[in-house]
């Protein structure tokens, strides 16, 4: 019947979406609780050194609030 389909089905899928979830959680914690930033054009490329430079620690990922803009 069609419900023998749905191990396989289940298989793949986790399969298929275990890797992606796990990489996210991974790159969270090792960024500082921040999720990874990518910059695929160069105004977010600018912004991410923007946030580097008003972190005050060298990492984008450490962004602060505007107590750190003089």
């Amino acid at each position: 019947m069609w419900y023998e389909i749905l191990p396989g089905v289940g298989v793949m899928f986790a399969c298929l979406t275990l890797p992606g979830v796990t990489t996210a959680y991974i790159q969270k914690y090792t960024n500082g609780g921040k999720e990874k930033r990518v910059s695929r054009c160069k105004w977010q490329w600018y912004m991410m050194e923007r946030d580097r430079r008003v972190s005050g620690t060298g990492h984008h990922y450490d962004s602060k609030g505007l107590e750190n803009i003089k």
